[in-house]
């Protein structure tokens, strides 16, 4: 069994979709293992989005990810990973086709809906950087 990690973000927060998209992961068979309402740290975010913390878009992407409290979840299934993306669409929902999540519900690139891993590694090392062992029920 894969694991993931998906972040509600602050406009799936404001625009209560949180239970309508957590539907659509759990119709695909996922099984919820974790979750948490919490507002990202800044110490968090600059660990989770290290690999563009240099970049002059980061401050953007920092003060809207702590703008509210956001839903952290760990999911569970097989092929989770691919499948959650697919479900998701691409992360610029302006070209996100109509039936994925984010050409449903985002509006642009940032605000997406959701954050989930991009593979099965960073899946595992997003959890445990979210979680304690005994926060996840797997």
């Amino acid at each position: 069994m894969q694991k993931t990690l998906i972040i509600f973000k602050p406009d799936c927060m404001e625009k209560r979709l949180v239970g309508t998209v957590l539907q659509r992961f759990e119709a695909a068979g996922f099984d919820l293992i974790g979750a948490k309402l919490t507002r990202l740290t800044a110490t968090q975010l600059r660990e989770h989005y290290a690999h563009v913390a240099d970049k002059p878009f980061y401050p953007e992407i920092e003060q809207f990810m702590s703008s509210r409290p956001v839903l952290v979840v760990a999911l569970q299934g097989e092929n989770i990973v691919q499948t959650v993306r697919d479900l998701l669409g691409p992360t610029d929902s302006r070209k996100a086709a109509k039936g994925t999540i984010r050409g449903d519900f985002g509006t642009e690139m940032m605000k997406n809906v959701v954050h989930a891993s991009d593979s099965d590694e960073n899946g595992l090392i997003e959890i445990a950087r979210f979680f304690k062992a005994d926060e996840i029920f797997a």
